[in-house]
């Protein structure tokens, strides 16, 4: 593929499913292949912190009703709970419950094991600075 056609947008794209794919595919010898891509895009949303059916459709850019039918799914396989919002009783926030916090940090474990392979691949200092130039204020 060549690559200096491609747009920084599409290469990051395709990075980012490469190490998002290497790491989905050992969800399942962790106990969590009922897990679908739409829940993990949506836990990398709650796991920053507990949020509306509202505020997720939003940052997914996906319907209410999508994000409804996720979270339904996700609540019956005990990893996220809706919640009463305390600061609006009108609003329920999704949060994770305790085994969903215990995916959250093998996800985590998994995610680093991933970066230790990129490392093999690419050179640990080339990893050192993608981490740093993806961490600066864009």
């Amino acid at each position: 593929m060549r690559t200096d056609r491609l747009t920084l947008r599409t290469l990051l794209m395709l990075r980012h499913e490469m190490l998002y794919d290497r790491a989905f595919a050992t969800a399942a010898d962790f106990g969590y292949g009922d897990v679908t891509p739409a829940m993990a895009r949506l836990f990398v949303q709650v796991a920053r912190a507990p949020l509306s059916i509202s505020e997720l459709a939003r940052r997914l850019a996906i319907s209410r009703q999508s994000v409804h039918e996720t979270v339904s799914t996700a609540c019956k396989l005990g990893l996220v709970e809706l919640v009463d919002d305390p600061d609006n009783r009108r609003v329920r926030l999704v949060r994770f419950t305790e085994a969903g916090r215990r995916m959250s940090r093998t996800v985590v474990a998994v995610e680093r094991r991933v970066e230790r392979e990129l490392a093999r691949r690419i050179g640990a200092r080339n990893v050192v600075q993608l981490r740093r130039i993806l961490a600066m204020d864009w």
